[in-house]
């Protein structure tokens, strides 16, 4: 425990054969201890240094990733949860030495697989074959189409919970730093510590990460280039994955949401390659965008509903969106990482189909960044 302000240090002694110094506790002993006290009754956290800064439903579930982060948000949507005695809110930011009171919870979670040896070793290999790069502070994975981000309701198999199986004996859980919905493939950045997750999420925060996203919708828009500004809101405020709509400023719940897109090219009149370049980050951001200005992404099951549109020949009926390119301060060095992802194999296919060349110039890269 830590000496409390104003007490002095009891005399060292030295330790005995008997009480010799050990080694902390391994990562698996800490997730169990979390575990074991989240269970019994409620608890007081206190927030780290290398955690300034954090969402705090994002610093919950880094100190307890066996918390599916549906159940964290629930937590603190119904008031459960206080910082400095106080009612918190999903969005609320943290800063070292606040206290984070946590109620009594239980952690059976149903529908999650037990893990064994050969479950981590097929998980961590699967991870890898995704690694688009890594270095001893992060990695940017090749997230497929249908693989979700975070566990919910229903979702047994998800990046975070791999993750798990690139833990080392002793050492820390990759840290997601940022989210990508479901059925959107492409760049996704993983931070191997807690300083280094801490650090990029700041990057995120500040928009110094710049994001590139491809995306194939219906009709062509009348200018090639232009800029969609709105207020977006969910319909379901309850719901984490809920429909976003365009609202007013000003209204409950409403944020900004900016957009730069352009034409790469297009198939006659009937659909259009679109590269998003979003300065903002809202939930199903470039998704809502795209159905206001009347360019739905094919395949969207939320968003798309243009009447009496055909879907053309031999192009699959799944979302057509990728995180193509990801360029982002390293958290240690400063220096630019800068990462692309290959098309996912349904969009490579429509790509072939209409005759699309992904070597193409793509003009986002000259779009404002603010």
């Amino acid at each position: 425990a830590r000496p409390q302000p104003g007490r002095e240090r009891a005399p060292r002694r030295e330790p005995s054969r008997e009480a010799a110094p050990t080694e902390g506790p391994t990562r698996r002993q800490q997730r169990e201890a979390a575990s074991a006290t989240l269970a019994s009754g409620v608890q007081t956290l206190t927030v780290e240094t290398d955690e300034a800064g954090m969402r705090i439903d994002r610093f919950l579930t880094a100190r307890f990733p066996q918390l599916p982060f549906t159940r964290v948000q629930s937590i603190v949507r119904k008031g459960e949860l206080r910082v400095d005695g106080k009612r918190a809110k999903p969005g609320d930011r943290l800063e070292p030495g606040m206290s984070v009171r946590v109620p009594p919870l239980k952690l059976d979670q149903p529908g999650e697989r037990p893990r064994s040896p050969v479950r981590d070793r097929d998980d961590a290999a699967f991870l890898r074959s995704l690694i688009l790069y890594e270095d001893a502070d992060m990695m940017v994975l090749n997230k497929p189409f249908g693989l979700a981000v975070q566990g919910g309701s229903g979702t047994v198999r998800h990046v975070d919970g791999l993750l798990e199986a690139l833990t080392e004996p002793g050492g820390q859980k990759p840290r997601l730093v940022h989210r990508l919905d479901k059925d959107t493939a492409g760049c996704l950045i993983v931070a191997k510590t807690r300083l280094a997750a801490a650090t990029l999420a700041k990057s995120f925060r500040s928009r110094a990460a710049r994001k590139v996203y491809w995306a194939l919708t219906a009709g062509v828009p009348r200018m090639r280039q232009g800029r969609v500004s709105t207020y977006l809101a969910k319909e379901e405020p309850t719901d984490a994955d809920a429909r976003m709509r365009i609202a007013k400023h000003g209204e409950e719940g409403a944020s900004h949401a900016l957009t730069y897109y352009a034409v790469i090219d297009q198939a006659a009149q009937k659909v259009s390659w679109l590269s998003f370049k979003p300065v903002t980050g809202r939930t199903h951001q470039l998704r809502a965008h795209a159905a206001h200005i009347g360019h739905p992404i094919i395949g969207d099951p939320k968003y798309f509903d243009v009447e009496n549109w055909a879907l053309p020949g031999g192009i699959q009926n799944r979302l057509h969106l990728l995180a193509r390119r990801i360029v982002i301060p390293h958290p240690r060095t400063g220096r630019p990482i800068d990462v692309t992802a290959p098309l996912p194999t349904h969009m490579a296919q429509s790509w072939n189909l209409l005759g699309f060349d992904a070597a193409r110039y793509d003009p986002i890269v000259e779009a404002p960044e603010e």
